[in-house]
């Protein structure tokens, strides 16, 4: 289980100091891999670590990788998340919450979840900020029996419904593509939730295809480039292919007929050449800024939140909380080698 995240620096557990120096030695021929091979070969290592138990043990017992995780995550528990977003609405930002956990791995962590987003999503509406949530399927127990995760989600909904919120599920690694795009169609088509979207990741070949009919269905979506280690028969495994259809999907949801379709996009990124050209194809086309949404990963690249806001972009930022934070702290890492030299420079002083 992923410790804790450090609240307080007064009683830090110390890591014991053959761990710490395993840590900083495996980091520091991660780095000079990384000056030879490039940050493909980095992401790929990092997104592998972010699964492997034996890494998890390693790191988590290091108080200075809880502190750095804090950089993005809010806090361990409901009152943190709901502090951070009020924060951040306060600055003109909207939120996208998430309690993280992913694979549970029995029926009763699957309801222990389930139990805890509705309070999530009670907590909300009681304190008045504006939120929405985004889940992952597996933490609702898809890998144990899909059934179990869509009734969870069908509870979710319900309760985000009495509030008038939103839930958007997450997109995972390529296994699960077909069953979470099966469960999104079966609780919005089926059972008629208009409160449920949904992720496409950019750099799978089969998006296009995914993008067109979610077009057709009206649906609300978040686009991102895609944070697994996939194989390249799935995937593209060029970073500049998949920037090219980041921006042809962009210019897809952004269309006409999407519009009219009533798609509304979350343009999840902080590539800014990708920000830019979305900009510059909505003024292009007339595209009224309050039609889509930048959507930014909390403590990342701060700055650039807060200009779109001064810019009168909607922006909205994913906030993480719980203390199941190493998988998505490694994801992290992986995606901007600037994250894993601030790790490492810290880890050696």
């Amino acid at each position: 289980m992923t410790k804790p995240l450090r609240t307080s620096p007064s009683a830090p557990v110390p890591a014991p100091p053959a761990r710490g120096l395993a840590v900083l030695v495996f980091l520091l021929i991660g780095g000079f891999f990384f000056l030879y091979y490039g940050d493909r070969w980095l992401r790929t290592v990092m997104l592998y670590l972010s699964q492997a138990a034996w890494a998890r043990e390693l790191v988590s017992v290091v108080p200075l990788a809880q502190d750095v995780a804090a950089r993005f995550v809010a806090g361990e528990d409901i009152d943190a998340a709901i502090t951070t977003s009020r924060s951040l609405n306060n600055q003109g930002m909207l939120v996208t919450l998430d309690l993280l956990g992913e694979h549970t791995e029995s029926a009763a962590d699957a309801f222990a979840a389930r139990a805890q987003i509705l309070d999530l999503l009670d907590e909300i509406h009681k304190q008045g900020v504006q939120a929405n949530v985004s889940v992952k399927l597996s933490q609702l127990g898809v890998n144990i029996d899909p059934t179990l995760a869509l009734d969870n989600m069908r509870h979710l909904l319900k309760r985000a419904a009495e509030y008038g919120n939103r839930i958007r599920i997450d997109m995972e690694d390529s296994s699960l593509t077909d069953t979470t795009l099966q469960i999104y169609r079966t609780l919005r088509d089926k059972e008629g939730f208009n409160n449920v979207g949904v992720v496409i990741q950019s750099y799978l070949y089969r998006s296009d295809d995914d993008l067109r009919q979610l077009i057709q269905e009206g649906a609300w979506i978040r686009l991102c480039k895609g944070a697994y280690a996939e194989p390249p028969h799935l995937a593209y495994p060029d970073k500049a292919e998949t920037d090219r259809k980041f921006i042809e999907h962009m210019q897809l949801l952004l269309s006409d007929e999407a519009r009219r379709n009533g798609v509304y996009l979350g343009m999840a990124t902080h590539d800014e050449r990708a920000i830019r050209a979305t900009i510059d194809y909505a003024r292009a086309n007339d595209i009224p800024s309050d039609s889509f949404e930048f959507q930014l990963l909390y403590g990342i690249r701060r700055e650039l939140q807060e200009q779109l806001v001064a810019d009168g972009y909607r922006v909205r930022v994913y906030v993480p909380y719980g203390t199941a934070w190493y998988p998505y702290f490694m994801r992290r890492l992986a995606e901007r080698p600037a994250n894993l030299w601030f790790f490492i420079s810290n880890l050696a002083r």
